[in-house]
């Protein structure tokens, strides 16, 4: 399964080839590296030329931008109803993955329809746009956790962006793991958890994660968090070789034996507007209440 972020007014993949991508964010032109588009550039023209930003990625690791246009240091960007400001930061990323909307929208439509209060998890969530989708939706609650300061003060900044400011938000920074943990020992329990872990991270006190040692025991953890009626379960990845079957077996293995309900997976991808490509930016794994 193949699920395109195509419903965009604000955001653009305009072209991509030669291992970078082009993109507009509002009136923004970004170019930026992609390890996905190994497919050569067909035709440098213009607007690849003089973005107003070129993210330069350096043989040593990192990178710099590099400005040919007058940029403000941050912007908003609107997706339906969601509202979220974008910045380039000196790792190439701007706060926001655009193919995630795709998740955002089945986010919005299986809390809105559920006719239930639902409580919701959001684990390694960065700054937010699965959090922003939830409160939109009407979530009775969300917990946002992310072992970054920073990423949760965005993420704060997201919803109240997005007029959601008076909807029950919790914002914890701590290593996801841990918390869990927590959570279990204290009996919480949620009817959704939303999570798109790295590849390879460490927690606030230098906790270290591999995503091919952790998934699978935290995702064992998570059941335990679940309420006798649980709507989802999401797992989002950006690892690099990791097949969708990978983290469909995983819920297979967890969800699957506790609970009846559907089990999928597949790819997120954006479509180029100016060619017939697609550029792939990831894998999921659902399982939802039938």
């Amino acid at each position: 399964m193949l699920l395109l972020a195509d419903e965009w007014n604000e955001y653009e993949l305009i072209d991509s080839g030669g291992g970078e991508k082009l993109e507009r964010w509002g009136e923004y032109i970004l170019r930026r590296p992609d390890p996905q588009a190994i497919w050569p550039l067909v035709q440098e023209w213009d607007m690849w030329k003089k973005p107003h930003g070129h993210y330069h990625r350096s043989s040593k690791g990192g990178g710099n931008w590099e400005f040919y246009k007058r940029t403000p240091e941050r912007w908003t960007v609107n997706y339906k109803g969601l509202s979220f400001h974008i910045k380039p930061t000196g790792f190439k990323h701007t706060g926001l993955f655009p193919e995630q909307s795709s998740n955002w929208d089945w986010i919005i439509d299986k809390i809105s329809s559920a006719g239930r209060p639902i409580k919701v998890l959001n684990l390694f969530a960065y700054t937010g746009g699965a959090t922003v989708a939830s409160a939109y939706a009407g979530a009775q609650e969300v917990v946002h956790v992310d072992a970054a300061k920073g990423m949760i003060a965005w993420a704060k900044e997201n919803i109240e962006l997005s007029g959601l400011a008076e909807r029950k938000v919790r914002y914890i920074v701590d290593d996801v793991i841990k918390f869990v943990k927590r959570e279990i020992r204290r009996g919480s329990k949620y009817d959704a958890i939303i999570m798109d872990p790295p590849s390879y991270g460490r927690g606030p006190k230098g906790e270290i994660w591999k995503i091919e040692d952790e998934l699978f025991p935290l995702v064992e953890l998570c059941m335990q968090l679940l309420s006798d009626r649980p709507l989802f379960f999401l797992i989002n990845s950006y690892t690099s070789g990791f097949s969708p079957y990978v983290v469909e077996n995983i819920l297979k293995l967890s969800m699957g034996q506790k609970y009846a309900g559907r089990i999928y997976s597949g790819e997120v991808g954006i479509p180029a507007s100016r060619n017939d490509l697609i550029l792939p930016c990831g894998i999921f794994g659902r399982w939802e209440e039938e």
